[in-house]
Parts: C-alpha cells; structure tokens; sequence
C-alpha cells in the first residue's frame, strides 16, 4: 500500500513554519535535517511538528496546497495542538 504525507516542520532557530509533502518521511526528514532543501539549510534544527497519511500523492499535493492557502500561524499552531491534544488521548 502506498502512502503520502503531508508534514509541518518548525525551525528552532527562527519558530518558523514549514509545510511539505512527500512519500517517505523519514528520508525527508534526513534530507532536511541535512540542510539538503532551500528551506532547512538556514532553518536548522528542525522539529516535525505534525504530520498526516493520505493514500495518493495527488491527496496530499491537494492538502498540503490547502494548508498553505491559510497563510496562517494561527492555523498551522491549531492543527498541532488539536493532532498533539488527540495522540495524549488515544495513549
């Protein structure tokens, strides 16, 4: 089964945002934590902050737009907070 992410990352540095999409996160998160993208090489260290699975790139793509339209750090705190505040409860 295939599966795509939909991910958020927060510079340490600056508390900035990032929003991406990819098909393995871990080695995205390598290559970020390497300073292999434009964003992460200033960035660094980064923390993934939240992440979603959807089943096609093409869901993700969608979704990762749709984030990013928000143009807001209120948004993207809510969408940590409530994912972050539901994985304490499933615990």
């Amino acid at each position: 089964m295939d599966a795509f992410f939909v991910y958020i990352l927060q510079s340490l540095k600056d508390g900035s945002f990032y929003v991406g999409e990819c098909d393995d996160l871990y080695k995205r998160m390598s290559k970020h934590s390497d300073g292999m993208s434009k964003y992460s090489a200033s960035k660094r260290p980064l923390r993934l902050r939240y992440f979603e699975l959807l089943p096609t790139r093409s869901e993700a793509i969608k979704r990762e737009k749709e984030i990013k339209r928000k143009k807001s750090r209120k948004y993207l705190e809510h969408l940590i907070n409530n994912w972050l505040r539901e994985a304490c409860q499933n615990d």
